[in-house]
């Protein structure tokens, strides 16, 4: 599950996903196959703890979780989280710097929805923190 973003130009800027456990506090993912596994056939094995402060999972609804972002149903303004909690991935199409110097006012997602570039941004910043750039210059869906 995911959702790509566009410039108003149609020029793909990259796909948010829910992206699983994540302890905010130790900056680690509690995918045991690290990052670069959260998305494939490894995901399916995650510590129940975090590996390193041994904290659990707050529960999450889906008007609080990344998955219910992704779903339509957290419309919650973006904000750091704390503890172990959900998050997303951003895997970026186009070089993060580049785009950030370009002075665009709104982006659009996969499903229309005209989206201010402060809040596109602060989705990506505040609850994205695994960000993949080896896509970059590729196409992909």
């Amino acid at each position: 599950m995911g959702t790509n973003f566009y410039t108003l130009k149609k020029e793909h800027i990259g796909k948010r996903s829910a992206a699983g456990l994540y302890c905010w506090d130790c900056n680690t993912t509690l995918c045991m196959g690290g990052e670069k596994a959260i998305h494939n056939s490894d995901s399916f094995q995650w510590y129940k703890k975090c590996p390193k402060c041994g904290k659990s999972p707050v529960f999450e609804t889906l008007e609080q979780s990344s998955a219910g972002r992704e779903l339509g149903f957290n419309k919650t303004l973006p904000a750091l989280k704390k503890g172990v909690a959900s998050c997303s991935s951003f895997t970026w199409a186009v070089s993060q710097k580049d785009f950030r110097l370009k002075r665009i006012e709104f982006v659009k997602d996969e499903y229309g929805r005209k989206i201010p570039i402060k809040k596109f941004l602060n989705i990506v910043d505040l609850e994205c923190p695994v960000q993949y750039t080896h896509l970059i210059g590729d196409e992909f869906s």
